[in-house]
């Protein structure tokens, strides 16, 4: 089936791809060049901070957010098996319902494992990839720290108080040391996002088994020949900054940019490094001869 956009052209608006409607948001001119932003396992399009998504728009981008299939507004799968393969399909399909030939892929810990695959599946459709908190799927590289785990193994919130709460927990141990955290951001989003994806929790796990069955893309990685920048925070313990250096490593040309006291967030402390390496990146892809990898804190 081939996608087709369905709905009015408001946000959030969907798009149908196959078996999944995907829901999206779009900042910035629709002339101007696409940036699709991938979230991570369980996050939802508004954990892509919206005044993050219009700074990068304001650089002369159309910048889409989405929500993967299982999270969100889009289609949820009950009892499906999936892979990343799959995901990375989905947002494939979203750039031809909006009729984007090519598109700078920036993703986000699972996101940016999605990002990565749509290089590796689709090379054409990428103008530049961003690989941000994540890692390549071998098994020695981006693990996550025992420390975390407790939070991962916790039982379900039962109300909406207990599981904002739970998530400033899981950012405290999981976020960044050398930037403050919104506090009032986290529980707005966390709110928002109960809101919005009352069955996350089920979702989640359906998509970490597609992270478990995935296998390690560094071969494929070696391959590539697009411009890529990999982000990672010196304190992440999601994923291990061993994942960024791994993905830098393996990808010809990657330049690595580790952001000191950064963990596995977004803070707003961290834009504008955030900001200035993703957009230098994407400015690559029309000067294919600039210098390769470039190592920031």
């Amino acid at each position: 089936m081939s996608p087709t956009e369905r709905g009015p052209q408001d946000q959030p608006h969907w798009v149908t791809v196959g078996e999944v409607d995907l829901c999206h948001e779009t900042f910035g001119d629709p002339n101007r060049p696409t940036m699709l932003l991938i979230m991570g396992l369980g996050f939802q399009l508004i954990h892509w901070p919206e005044d993050f998504c219009r700074q990068l728009a304001a650089e002369g981008f159309r910048v889409v957010r989405f929500d993967n299939r299982d999270s969100g507004r889009s289609t949820h799968l009950p009892g499906r098996r999936y892979t990343i393969a799959d995901m990375a399909d989905d947002a494939v399909g979203l750039l031809d319902a909006l009729g984007v030939d090519s598109a700078h892929v920036v993703g986000a810990s699972l996101g940016g494992m999605i990002a990565q695959t749509i290089a590796i599946r689709h090379p054409a459709r990428v103008r530049s990839l961003a690989s941000l908190m994540s890692t390549t799927g071998r098994r020695r590289v981006g693990r996550t720290s025992p420390r975390v785990f407790r939070h991962l193994l916790a039982r379900a919130p039962r109300t909406e108080q207990e599981a904002i709460e739970r998530r400033v927990r899981v950012f405290a141990t999981v976020g960044s040391t050398r930037f403050d955290q919104d506090l009032q951001e986290l529980r707005r989003v966390t709110a928002q996002g109960l809101r919005r994806d009352p069955h996350a929790r089920d979702g989640s796990r359906r998509q970490y088994r597609a992270v478990r069955a995935a296998g390690d893309r560094t071969p494929a990685l070696r391959r590539l020949a697009v411009p890529t920048v990999v982000v990672h925070g010196t304190e992440d313990r999601m994923c291990h900054p061993s994942g960024g250096l791994a993905t830098a490593e393996a990808v010809s040309g990657a330049r690595l940019v580790l952001v000191a006291g950064m963990g596995h967030d977004l803070p707003r402390g961290a834009w504008p490094q955030l900001l200035q390496a993703i957009t230098s990146n994407a400015a690559r892809a029309d000067a294919p001869n600039a210098p390769g990898r470039r190592v920031g804190s």
